[in-house]
């Protein structure tokens, strides 16, 4: 598949009398996939990696929230997360700190800030860190206190897609307040892996 047609149309967004129908069964797909992709690291922090069909739910769910009818509205939500859906070589991943009551929102947003730039791979002799876009991180983190979600890429050179799967791959957050790693299992270095090649 090439990089263009990994990234959705107008053409690829079901009519909502359409999607209604089979959103039953759309939504227990998606959460199946969700689960096979989203590693928790540590006790307050879970990346989704997003693909196609991550995005693609997305958008329909927010076509049905607002009621999105128009040609021009599901361009803007095209154009809002086609970003988000990872070219061969990349993985694209939305970061979530998952704080549940105010209390820890306010001890760990503050305590996090610029934990989007701490985060990368670790597999045989490689470390891939991520890349997160200007832009975004300006709009969503301030001096003083980070926000709960962040989008974050990680860019790999071709020996380093050539060699993902040979052997562990830890995902690690390396900030200083927050200092934690998990191995992925094979199931999900698998399921990634469809994302890196292409």
């Amino acid at each position: 598949m090439n990089t263009q047609s990994r990234k959705l149309t107008l053409d690829d967004i079901a009519d909502l009398r359409e999607y209604e129908r089979r959103r039953s069964e759309t939504l227990a797909g998606i959460i199946s996939l969700k689960k096979r992709r989203r590693p928790q690291v540590g006790p307050h922090v879970s990346l989704l990696f997003d693909n196609r069909e991550t995005i693609l739910s997305q958008i329909h769910e927010m076509v049905r929230a607002e009621r999105i009818l128009t040609d021009e509205g599901l361009q803007v939500q095209l154009d809002t997360y086609n970003p988000m859906i990872p070219d061969p070589g990349t993985l694209s991943a939305t970061l979530l700190l998952e704080l549940t009551d105010d209390d820890q929102l306010r001890e760990w947003l503050p305590k996090l800030v610029g934990i989007e730039t701490h985060v990368l791979f670790e597999f045989g002799d490689h470390v891939v860190r991520c890349v997160v876009d200007e832009a975004h991180r300006e709009q969503l983190t301030r001096e003083d206190v980070t926000a709960a979600v962040h989008f974050i890429r990680f860019e790999f050179t071709p020996d380093e897609v050539s060699d993902w799967g040979d052997g562990p791959v830890v995902l690690r957050i390396d900030h200083p307040e927050y200092d934690h790693s998990t191995t992925l299992s094979e199931e999900m270095v698998e399921e990634l892996a469809t994302d890196l090649g292409g």
